[in-house]
């Protein structure tokens, strides 16, 4: 094959394989996701310029390799040799877990091993918030704490530090919903109680918060 069309093949390769869904395993029960893009994105100053919150969506579906830098950012591992992340936790105690809504299915975010663990192959969107969007936007995410992760302290102190890290991991994922084109609005208004038992949450976890994130709806002509 020519070098010409060989660069042109092999650029057509990685064009799709950016837009291509996650694949999942065997077992059907993890979802891979890309390896995540940590260089590049827009300069900070920029981003924190451009940080809005935004409340319509496009039904696009955000490709894989969007939703694996999206995740990254969030709360992924930056430091592997101690495991720590891109987002400061109390005392390190990780305590905050990242759940996933998508049309396909309900995850839970390995930032060990960045992949996404399927929860339920049913589509609760519409049951991770009571605004009219939230059904329809492609992406939200449940913020959840597991009190199990938090040694010490009194069960004030971990109200305290587990909704000060969950409000880190949110101002992470606007940064990157700037710097990206995305749109997305974190969210207090959640039947707790019904999502906790839709998900299958023990006694010692607790929805802290949920954020949805795609693209913004064109404008109107």
């Amino acid at each position: 094959m020519r070098p010409a069309r060989l660069a042109m093949v092999l650029t057509l390769l990685t064009v799709v394989a950016c837009f291509a869904a996650p694949v999942l395993t065997q077992d059907a029960k993890i979802m891979k996701l890309p390896e995540p893009n940590m260089t590049g994105g827009m300069p900070l100053m920029e981003a924190l310029s451009l940080r809005q919150t935004g409340r319509e969506f496009s039904d696009r579906q955000l490709p894989a390799q969007v939703l694996s830098d999206l995740l990254w950012a969030a709360f992924g591992v930056n430091r592997p040799g101690s495991g720590k992340r891109t987002a400061p936790s109390a005392m390190n105690f990780q305590e905050i877990d990242i759940y996933v809504a998508l049309a396909e299915g309900f995850y839970r975010f390995r930032p060990e091993e960045h992949d996404l663990e399927m929860i339920s192959g049913d589509d609760i969107r519409a049951m991770t918030g009571s605004q009219d969007f939230v059904a329809g936007a492609p992406v939200n995410l449940v913020f959840v704490a597991d009190y199990a992760m938090m040694t010490r302290g009194s069960a004030a102190d971990k109200d305290f530090y587990s909704a000060t890290d969950t409000g880190f991991i949110s101002q992470n994922v606007y940064l990157y919903c700037a710097s990206e084109g995305l749109a997305t609005v974190v969210r207090g208004w959640v039947d707790r109680e019904a999502l906790a038992k839709a998900m299958g949450l023990g006694e010692d976890q607790k929805i802290i918060l949920a954020q949805t994130v795609g693209y913004p709806k064109p404008a109107e002509e």
